[in-house]
C-alpha cells in the first residue's frame, strides 16, 4: 500500500467514525480539539527561544580590516554603448531548438514565444531608456560587512496629518528591487493615515549589491546586514515587507531584533508544515475544516492536497535542487548566454504567477507584464554576472540543517501581517501560520495575484500593507 492510499484509508476510517457521531458529540469533539490545539501551542511557546542571535560576520575578499567605511555614497545606474553591442552580438549568435507540438510552457519556455520575446529585445528593447527609469529614484551603496550593499530609498510626500514611517521592502530570486517601483509611488504618496520612507536594498549577491566573497552567506547574514543598513540610516523603529528570500530575511530581521521591528508584513507565508498536529489537519480538514481552524477558501486553496502541494511543486522546483547543490555549474551557460538568462529567468515570471499559463504558448507573461519590464530586471541581473552568485543563495540557505536552524524553530513575535495570494504556489491556512507568528494581525485571502505581488498587484498589495500598519499604529497610540 503507498503513503497516499494509506492517507485515503485513514481519512475514510476518520469519516466513518465522525459520522457516526451525534451533534452534541461533533461539538464536544471541536471544543477538546481547540482545547488541545491551544495548550499545545502555548507549551511550544514556552518552550521556543524568543529571539535569534546577531552574530557578526565579515563577506569582503582577504582578512577583515580593523575599521570598516561606513560613509553612504549616491549611485547612479550606467550603461554604454560597447555594453548594448555585447548583448546584441550574443543575441545574434543564439541557436534556437524548435518546441515539441503542443507542448505550450510545460517542458519550460516555449523557444517559438521565446524567439518573439528575444526580438523585441534586439529590436525595441531601449535598455538607455530603462536606465533612466532605474534612476528616478535615488540609489546608494554603502559597505557593510566588507561588501558593497546597493539600496533605493525613496522618501515620501506628506500630507498634513500623515505619519511617516520607515519601510523597508525585500525582493527575492529572480527578482530584484525593481519589482517595486510600480508600488513605491502607492506607499510614498497616500490618502491614509499613513505614508512610507521606503528603503529597497538589494540582497547582496544580487543585482548591484557585491557578491559575498566567503562562504556561508544565508538568510539571517542579510538581515543582520539590513540591520546594519537600517541603523546606519538613523532608523531605530521600522516596518519590513517582503515575498520569497525577502519574506525569509524579513522574519529573520523581526527574529533578531524585535525591539526594532514594528510590524512585518508577508506575501508568502512560511510555517512549519512536518508536525503531528499540521498532518491530522490535513487529513481532518477536507471534511470537517470547522474543527482544524481551515476556512473555505483554505480548503478550496489546498486540496486536492496530494496535486497541488506534492506533484505541483516537484514540478516547479527543480531548479531549487540545482541551486542548492551546483549553482556554478549550471550558472556559466546562463551568466554566458542572455537568451538563455532571459529564458531561465522569465519561465517563473509565468508559472509562478498562475500555474495554469503552463498551458499556454506564451505562457501568459505579457497578462501581468510588460516585456520592458520583464527585460529590465533581466538586464540587471545581465549586466552585473549576478545570476551565479544570486543562485549561490540557495545553497547557502538549503543545507541539511535547514529545517532545524535556529530561525526555524524561532517563533516571531512582532505584530505580523500577512496576504494570502491565490496563485502563490503554496498556501498556507492562518491556522498554520499562527503557530510561527505570534501576534497575527492582519491575515487576507486576497482576491487575485501570485509569487510577484507586488509587480503583478502593486495596488492590492499596497492596499493591504496599508490597512495593516493602520492597525498596528492604532494599537500603539491607544
Amino acid at each position: 500500500m503507498g503513503f497516499e492510499d494509506s492517507i485515503m484509508q485513514t481519512v475514510e476510517c476518520i469519516k466513518e467514525t465522525l459520522g457516526n457521531l451525534d451533534r452534541s458529540k461533533l461539538q464536544l469533539l471541536a471544543l477538546s480539539s481547540a482545547g488541545v490545539g491551544a495548550l499545545l501551542c502555548y507549551l511550544a511557546w514556552k518552550q521556543s527561544p524568543k529571539t535569534i542571535p546577531m552574530g557578526d560576520g565579515w563577506w569582503g575578499a582577504g582578512e577583515k580590516p580593523l575599521a570598516e567605511d561606513k560613509t553612504i555614497h549616491r549611485f547612479v545606474v550606467k550603461t554604454s554603448v560597447e555594453e548594448i553591442e555585447d548583448l546584441h552580438r550574443r543575441i545574434d549568435q543564439t541557436r534556437f531548438t524548435d518546441p515539441l507540438e503542443d507542448s505550450c510552457f510545460h517542458y519550460g519556455f516555449n523557444s517559438s514565444y521565446l524567439k518573439r520575446v528575444v526580438s523585441y529585445w534586439r529590436q525595441e528593447f531601449d535598455w538607455e531608456k530603462q536606465v533612466k527609469v532605474i534612476n528616478q529614484y535615488p540609489h546608494f551603496k554603502t559597505k557593510i560587512e566588507g561588501i558593497d550593499v546597493h539600496f533605493v530609498h525613496v522618501k515620501p510626500v506628506q500630507k498634513s496629518g500623515q505619519t511617516v514611517l520607515p519601510l523597508m521592502m525585500v525582493h527575492g530570486w529572480p527578482g530584484t528591487f525593481y519589482e517595486f517601483y510600480g508600488i513605491l509611488p502607492l506607499l510614498t504618496e497616500t490618502d491614509s493615515n499613513v505614508v512610507f520612507e521606503v528603503i529597497c536594498p538589494s540582497i547582496p549577491g544580487y543585482g548591484y549589491s557585491e557578491a559575498p566573497h566567503k562562504k556561508g552567506f544565508n538568510t539571517m547574514e542579510a538581515a543582520r546586514v539590513f540591520h546594519k543598513l537600517m541603523e546606519r540610516l538613523g532608523f531605530t523603529e521600522f516596518y519590513v515587507q517582503g515575498g520569497d528570500w525577502g519574506a525569509f530575511i524579513t522574519s529573520n530581521m523581526a527574529q533578531m531584533k524585535p525591539e526594532c521591528v514594528r510590524g512585518l508584513h508577508l506575501n508568502m507565508i512560511i510555517a512549519r508544515t512536518d508536525s503531528l498536529g499540521q498532518l491530522l489537519s490535513l487529513v481532518i480538514g477536507r471534511y470537517l475544516p470547522f474543527l482544524v481552524g481551515f476556512t473555505k477558501e483554505d480548503v478550496r486553496r489546498l486540496y486536492p492536497y496530494m496535486e497541488k502541494n506534492l506533484y505541483d511543486i516537484l514540478r516547479e522546483t527543480g531548479y531549487l535542487h540545482i541551486q542548492a547543490t551546483k549553482p556554478d555549474t549550471a550558472g556559466c551557460g546562463l551568466n554566458d548566454s542572455p537568451v538563455g538568462l532571459a529564458a531561465y529567468i522569465l519561465e517563473k515570471f509565468s508559472s509562478w504567477t498562475d500555474l495554469g499559463n503552463r498551458d499556454l504558448e506564451d505562457g501568459g507573461l505579457e497578462r501581468k507584464f510588460s516585456l520592458d519590464d520583464l527585460l529590465t530586471n533581466v538586464m540587471i541581473y545581465w549586466t552585473t554576472c549576478s545570476i551565479i552568485p544570486s543562485m549561490r543563495f540557495y545553497k547557502e540557505n538549503l543545507k541539511k540543517d535547514f529545517k532545524t536552524r535556529v530561525d526555524r524553530v524561532t517563533s516571531v513575535f512582532v505584530p505580523t501581517g500577512l496576504a494570502a495570494f491565490p496563485d502563490e504556489l503554496l498556501h498556507c491556512p492562518r491556522a498554520w501560520a499562527s503557530s510561527r507568528f505570534a501576534d497575527v494581525r492582519s491575515f487576507t485571502y486576497m482576491s487575485r495575484g501570485g509569487h510577484f505581488a507586488a509587480f503583478e498587484e502593486p495596488q492590492l498589495l499596497a492596499n493591504d500593507i496599508i490597512q495593516f500598519v493602520e492597525k498596528v499604529e492604532s494599537k500603539v497610540h491607544k
